[in-house]
C-alpha cells in the first residue's frame, strides 16, 4: 500500500482506500505530498521527521509525485489532490455529526470559506476557527480553543513549513483525530482561488493552469526537476 520514494513511504492506493485506512489510526497527519513539499522535507531535517512520522500519511498530490512512482518502478494507483481529501473528510463529518476546527488564511477569507462550506454541507459543524495571522510561539489561547471544543477534525491552511510546524507542535496535545494541512484549501473554497477545469486535471495539468493564473508559482516548478532527480539518483 506504499512506495518508497527519497526515504518516504508514499500511499500508493486509491482515494477511498485512503479514507478506510485512516481509521485505523488514533491520529493522523495527512500530507499533501507534492514535489515541492517532500523536495523542502530532504533540505530539512525537521520536516523529514514530521513526514517520517508513524502516524503521518503522506499522498501523492502532484504529477511530479506520481512520476516519481514510475521512476522507482513501484507506480501509486492515482494522483490524490489533498482539497479532494479534505472535501471526502468534510463529507463524512458531515453524515457522522463530527465537528471541525479551520485555522488559517486571512480574516476574510476564512469567513467566506466558512459561509460557502455550510452552503455545500447544510449540516457540517464548524465548532471554531481562527485566521493563520499569529505567533506559532504564543498562541495557547489557540491551542486552548482546539482543546476545549475537541474537533474531530483540525485543518490547517498555513503553507509549508508554517503548518507542518504548527501540527507537529501540537499533535499530541490536542484531541483530534485527523490533521491536515491544506495549503490554499481555502481560498478555493472562498472561491478567491479557483481549481483547474476538470479536463486538465485529468491530465495533470492543474500546475500549468495555476501558473498561468498565479504566474508567480513558476519559481516553484524549480523544484520539480531538483525532486526527480533526486529520485533518479537516490541510493
Amino acid at each position: 500500500m506504499f512506495t518508497r520514494i527519497l526515504g518516504y513511504k508514499i500511499f500508493s492506493g486509491t482515494k477511498k482506500e485512503l479514507l478506510g485506512y485512516i481509521n485505523d489510526f488514533d491520529k493522523v497527519n495527512i500530507i499533501s505530498g507534492n514535489p515541492e513539499i517532500l523536495y523542502s522535507g530532504i533540505k530539512d531535517e525537521f520536516l523529514n521527521s514530521v513526514f517520517t512520522e508513524k502516524n503521518s500519511i503522506i499522498i501523492p498530490d502532484g504529477v511530479g509525485t506520481v512520476l516519481a512512482s514510475k521512476l522507482v518502478k513501484n507506480p501509486v494507483k492515482e494522483k490524490i489532490a489533498g482539497i479532494e481529501v479534505m472535501e471526502e473528510i468534510l463529507s463524512k463529518c458531515e453524515k457522522e455529526n463530527k465537528r471541525v476546527y479551520l485555522l488559517g488564511a486571512k480574516e476574510e477569507v476564512l469567513k467566506e470559506c466558512i459561509i460557502n462550506l455550510i452552503t455545500k454541507y447544510p449540516k457540517l459543524v464548524i465548532i471554531g476557527a481562527h485566521n493563520g495571522y499569529f505567533d506559532l510561539n504564543n498562541c495557547e489561547d489557540i491551542i486552548n480553543d482546539i482543546r476545549e471544543k475537541n474537533p474531530y477534525a483540525l485543518f490547517i491552511a498555513m503553507g509549508c513549513p508554517r503548518q507542518e510546524i504548527f501540527i507537529a507542535n501540537n499533535i499530541k496535545h490536542l484531541p483530534c483525530k485527523v490533521f491536515m494541512g491544506v495549503g490554499g484549501s481555502f481560498d478555493v473554497f472562498a472561491g478567491t482561488v479557483n481549481r483547474a477545469p476538470r479536463w486538465m486535471i485529468n491530465l495533470g495539468l492543474e500546475w500549468l493552469y495555476r501558473v498561468i493564473k498565479e504566474p508567480w508559482r513558476i519559481n516553484r516548478l524549480g523544484a520539480i526537476p531538483k525532486f526527480l532527480w533526486k529520485v533518479l539518483f537516490y541510493k
